[in-house]
């Protein structure tokens, strides 16, 4: 991933040519500069702005996208993987049990425990 951004940071320096400054930095803006560290916030807020959605941080986001992966099934490992996390700890400050995975549970269970007498229980 890091010679794949490489490469585009070249492409990058290329187009820019006399405005490229050279800082040695991995993650740099098109012109190779410094990124500034409230230019995420700011470009958050305003993608909210332009969705029409009310005002959140965009901490916030990141509950969001870890809770839609425990929804999705994702095994933990993976979840792990795409949210950059260590431990499994984690998880458990990041990912929120909501009503439909609380029901799923209990469907599952309920398969598991009331078998029908024709069969499996049809959740597993």
């Amino acid at each position: 991933m890091l010679r794949e951004h490489a490469n585009e940071q070249y492409d990058e320096r290329v187009r820019a040519a006399d405005l490229w400054v050279d800082t040695d930095y991995v993650f740099t803006t098109e012109f190779g500069t410094v990124l500034h560290p409230r230019t995420d916030n700011k470009n958050w807020k305003q993608l909210l702005v332009s969705a029409e959605l009310p005002e959140r941080r965009l901490h916030d986001a990141r509950h969001t996208a870890a809770t839609v992966l425990l929804l999705l099934g994702v095994t933990e490992r993976a979840v792990m993987g795409v949210m950059g996390w260590s431990n499994t700890a984690m998880a458990a400050r990041y990912q929120h049990l909501t009503s439909a995975v609380r029901q799923d549970v209990a469907s599952r269970i309920g398969g598991l425990l009331w078998q029908t007498s024709d069969g499996p229980p049809t959740t597993v």
